[in-house]
């Protein structure tokens, strides 16, 4: 950013800004209610949004049409709509991690795998942990970096100030967890040389930055190569790790075991990733972020999904 841009930027507490900070203060007391009520809470706004956000619900059904043909269309409808009120759900939990107490949560996480972790660190490597975007959001970090000694995560900054200073408040609040940003990414190799362990969700559709295509739910999906280049640079293990809410109301991390080879082929790299996540999904199918675009980015030649 040039230096007159960051002189035209207005103040965080300029007028045009306070629009922001009732959405702050507004989120703050939805944080306040009870975990209870946030679910409940969820199940109506999900509910309301799946109604409401027809073009999303529109890419949810399709991404699902096309990922899961062995259901009936009303299975596909019923898990689209499931998964609104997941996310939903997962909105009103990272209130809740931005500014509420977390232990409760923490110690009472199911966790899987953590014997790989454990392992890594014996090793004196630091640890790059290949996440996706589960509907549990924000609420995940705390119960990811409590089992970590150095943890830290890779994020992209919110637009707007206000709303960036509140997100990225609540994340750096729980066990002085360090952030990165993209371009940060040589700051990133030295943390994880040193021991660090990251957090990285690199499932997403990145557009023009896709760089190879791999079956994802059997159809082809574009993914970067930057863990590939990560792993070479840094020398950090992989594990895969994925966060879910369990049918009874408690929380799940899951570990996998460390990827061996992992920086050799990046196409086998980012396949490997992509089954960790599908075998994830199967089994909790409505809490994937089922409303992106993850078929945007086409392979040359291939019809469009959307």
């Amino acid at each position: 950013m040039s230096v007159s841009a960051v002189r035209k930027s207005p103040p965080l507490y300029s007028p045009s800004r306070w629009g922001a900070w009732v959405a702050v203060a507004a989120l703050y007391l939805l944080s306040l209610l009870p975990m209870r009520a946030k679910q409940r809470w969820g199940e109506r706004i999900g509910n309301m949004l799946y109604r409401k956000l027809k073009s999303r619900a529109k890419v949810t059904r399709k991404n699902l049409q096309i990922c899961l043909p062995e259901l009936s269309e009303a299975q596909r409808d019923e898990l689209a709509r499931e998964s609104f009120v997941a996310c939903a759900r997962g909105f009103l939990e990272t209130t809740h991690a931005w500014w509420r107490d977390m232990t409760p949560y923490t110690e009472s996480t199911i966790i899987h795998g953590l014997e790989h972790v454990r392992e890594a660190q014996a090793q004196e490597r630091g640890i790059l942990l290949i996440g996706a975007h589960y509907s549990i959001f924000d609420f995940a970090l705390p119960l990811i970096a409590c089992q970590l000694d150095k943890p830290g995560y890779m994020y992209r900054p919110n637009n707007n100030p206000v709303i960036d200073r509140m997100i990225e408040k609540g994340r750096r609040r729980h066990y002085g967890i360090q952030p990165f940003t993209k371009r940060q990414l040589p700051e990133m190799l030295g943390f994880l040389r040193e021991g660090g362990q990251v957090w990285y969700a690199c499932d997403q559709d990145f557009g023009r930055k896709t760089q190879v295509f791999v079956p994802f739910f059997g159809v082809e999906a574009g993914c970067i190569t930057t863990p590939s280049y990560i792993a070479r640079e840094s020398g950090a293990a992989i594990i895969f790790v994925s966060h879910l809410r369990t049918p009874e109301g408690r929380y799940q991390v899951t570990f996998s075991p460390i990827q061996k080879h992992f920086g050799v082929d990046e196409a086998q790299d980012a396949a490997a990733w992509n089954q960790f996540i599908e075998q994830t999904i199967r089994r909790y199918p409505d809490q994937y972020l089922w409303m992106h675009k993850r078929f945007k980015t086409r392979p040359e030649g291939a019809e469009p999904v959307y």
